[in-house]
């Protein structure tokens, strides 16, 4: 992948990006769609719980909350 391209987990909080890919199979990229969370979407971290807790983002104009091991399979790219 190219170096500009983060992991959601890896995107500080209140910075907008774009999804870039879903590393995942069937299942998790249909439940992630379903949720809105699709490539080509914005999406921007609202709050990052700590000891690796869950991520809460925006997108789509809905706040969902992630686990990491989820979160980390998502490849966004920064916003400028």
């Amino acid at each position: 992948m190219n170096s500009q391209y983060k992991t959601l987990i890896e995107l500080p909080a209140n910075k907008a990006a774009k999804i870039i890919s879903v590393d995942g199979g069937y299942g998790l990229q249909r439940k992630l769609q379903t949720l809105g969370i699709r490539r080509g979407q914005e999406v921007k971290v609202s709050s990052k719980q700590p000891f690796r807790g869950p991520l809460t983002i925006k997108v789509c104009g809905s706040q969902i909350t992630l686990g990491r091991g989820i979160a980390r399979r998502i490849m966004v790219e920064e916003i400028q």
